[in-house]
């Protein structure tokens, strides 16, 4: 009996033992975890999201002559959904008629009007014409009769002679004076007449830009393919109320998807390391377990503002390598683009790096393993990613090093590099 009751005396004390031991001693063990330096491949990348696009792309676009009759933005009134397979000649949106159709009525009046007018001044040419004609017929007629009475003045007295060739001389110049005064009537008729029907025909022509333009207010798709809205100046969709201008006329596109790139934007503190040629590996938000590669085949030069955002920042455009029916325009990826390889170095998980301010420098420590003790070391880096920095000096490959601060500090070796 007194050894049962010793025996489950023992395993509670045994138990306690064990309890204190993992509240106390466990816990410091997992505060204070040891590792080894990795050694191998170290990439460093700069991660972005982007957007799938689609390389090259079909243009369906509105009239491109609109500023011609002086309509310089034109509203979408109607806009086949986004996504949508057309084939050519199947209708893609339609533009607000109301501006296009108050101009063609305008030019219909013009046309009514310098029609009459061209059809007054005819008649108004004509009576005039035929008034000059029948005034020179009659001044004829006169001229005649006064070379009768000049040839039969001939026996007649001096004075009379004189009076028939005076009077002669007369009809004579008035004659001829109306003859000219016809020609100019004829001229200045023509002209008018001309005038009238240059201002006609130029009315008539605008009526036939009008109506040209008018039916490319119905857009139609150029070539099979899928409908994917064109972008405003801040990346937003053009939708029905969206308006497009003759010199930015893009409604829409109908995109290759043999050939896909992502667009994405880089900040200004990252832009200086990514160069093209760059590897790249893509993911995608819509299939998170499907991995891509790509090239980084354009930077720009110029930062922009992006919507939403205060910092400038660069467009980067990567080349997708494979052919994969699945992505479509449009879609969010992740992008790590490689900016440095180094296939062997030393390297540690940055949250081992302790950085303090020794006599006004910057220095970096790790708290190394040292038998059974702790050595605070000195060491350099070299570039780091999102995980992890090299060590350039200060550890090799057996060392072990604290993840973290180890508990007690106060009495730790401090082993700093030689210069």
């Amino acid at each position: 009996m007194k050894k049962s009751k010793y025996f489950i005396f023992a395993g509670i004390l045994i138990i306690i033992i064990i309890a204190v031991w993992q509240l106390f001693f466990v816990k410091a063990t997992e505060d204070n975890i040891l590792i080894k330096p990795s050694y191998g491949k170290f990439i460093q990348t700069v991660s972005s999201t982007g957007e799938l696009q689609a390389k090259n792309s079909i243009e369906i676009m509105g009239p491109s002559n609109a500023r011609s009759v002086n309509i310089w933005q034109m509203k979408i009134s109607r806009l086949v959904d986004e996504g949508t397979q057309v084939k050519a000649g199947d209708f893609v949106a339609e533009l607000d008629k109301a501006e296009i159709m108050g101009k063609i009525k305008d030019v219909e009046l013009n046309i009514q009007k310098f029609e009459s007018q061209y059809l007054q001044t005819q008649l108004d040419s004509t009576l005039t014409l035929s008034a000059a004609r029948d005034e020179i017929e009659n001044m004829k007629y006169s001229l005649e009769e006064k070379v009768l009475l000049k040839e039969q003045s001939k026996y007649e007295p001096p004075a009379t002679i004189r009076q028939a060739e005076i009077d002669y001389d007369k009809v004579e110049r008035a004659y001829k004076q109306a003859m000219k005064n016809y020609e100019t009537k004829v001229k200045q008729s023509k002209a008018k007449i001309a005038e009238v029907g240059t201002d006609l025909s130029k009315e008539r022509q605008k009526l036939t830009n009008l109506m040209d333009i008018l039916k490319e207010f119905t857009i139609l798709a150029p070539a099979d393919g899928m409908v994917i809205y064109a972008r405003e100046w801040n990346g937003s969709r053009r939708i029905v109320g969206s308006t497009i201008s003759p010199w930015d006329p893009v409604v829409a596109t109908l995109p290759d998807l043999s050939s896909m790139q992502s667009i994405t934007y880089i900040n200004e503190i990252d832009i200086q390391k990514i160069k093209t040629n760059q590897k790249t590996v893509i993911k995608l938000d819509a299939a998170p377990n499907k991995f891509l590669t790509g090239t980084v085949t354009r930077v720009a030069n110029i930062g922009e503002q992006r919507k939403n955002s205060d910092s400038k920042v660069f467009e980067v455009v990567i080349q997708i390598n494979e052919k994969d029916t699945t992505l479509l325009p449009s879609m969010t990826t992740s992008n790590e683009i490689n900016i440095a390889t180094i296939d062997s170095t030393l390297f540690v998980p940055i949250e081992c790096i302790h950085t303090e301010d020794v006599k006004g420098k910057k220095l970096n420590f790790v708290y190394k393993k040292n038998g059974k003790g702790i050595v605070k070391q000195q060491v350099e880096l070299g570039i780091m990613n999102e995980n992890s920095v090299i060590i350039k000096k200060g550890m090799t490959r057996e060392d072990m090093i604290y993840m973290n601060t180890p508990d007690k500090t106060e009495n730790i070796q401090v082993s700093f590099l030689m210069k």
